[in-house]
């Protein structure tokens, strides 16, 4: 079974003024619908095809770079769109919200550093946050279509939230202001989505 371009659980202009209308459509229906499309181009005719996105992810090593750019951007989109709600936003809730403040010591502190590793990522990459393998949280960033669930790794883990900082991501409106794009994801975060990928995680 090939892999499927998501459908969004919202509409294109649900998550204005935070993220327009026109982004998402393009994000959604050209960048995210090629690395599916790209995806399933790599891992035809091969041992990956029909194994799920998790295991392709965890053994990506041995695999293409083909497979690494689109199965790393097939996944890290299918989350994105995920853990964004136009009810979202405010403070974390929950066990999640109990792990960051216990982990960073405030929700303030883990939105700066949040924000720092968003930020800093030189080039095209995403920020996350991730469920290590003792169960404790941790922020971190990767390059490209680069994700912690991959053998690769620097900072490996499982992603529970993650944001896009390509510029395709936030460009049209935001030009080269990363930092207001940032801002503006913290108001549209789904905490009911995290703590779901929290607890699955754990």
């Amino acid at each position: 079974m090939a892999f499927q371009l998501p459908e969004l659980p919202y509409a294109y202009d649900a998550l204005e003024p935070n993220i327009d209308a026109r982004t998402m459509e393009i994000h959604h229906g050209k960048h995210h619908n090629g690395y599916t499309t790209k995806l399933n181009n790599a891992i035809a005719g091969t041992d990956l095809e029909g194994k799920s996105i998790e295991d392709i992810l965890a053994n990506v090593s041995s695999a293409g770079a083909g497979v690494r750019n689109n199965g790393g951007g097939f996944y890290n989109h299918c989350l994105f769109w995920e853990v964004m709600s136009p009810n979202g936003g405010g403070d974390a809730t929950g066990a999640v919200g109990e792990a960051i403040n216990a982990t960073f010591g405030s929700f303030e502190d883990f939105k700066s550093e949040f924000a720092k590793a968003a930020a800093t990522r030189f080039g095209s990459g995403w920020a996350w946050l991730c469920v290590q393998a003792d169960g404790s949280l941790c922020v971190c960033s990767t390059a490209n279509q680069d994700n912690p669930m991959m053998d690769t790794a620097e900072c490996p883990g499982t992603p529970i939230l993650g944001l896009d900082v390509w510029e395709h991501a936030y460009y049209l409106n935001y030009q080269n202001r990363r930092p207001d794009y940032i801002s503006a994801f913290f108001n549209v975060i789904n905490w009911d989505v995290v703590n779901a990928k929290f607890a699955a995680a754990k």
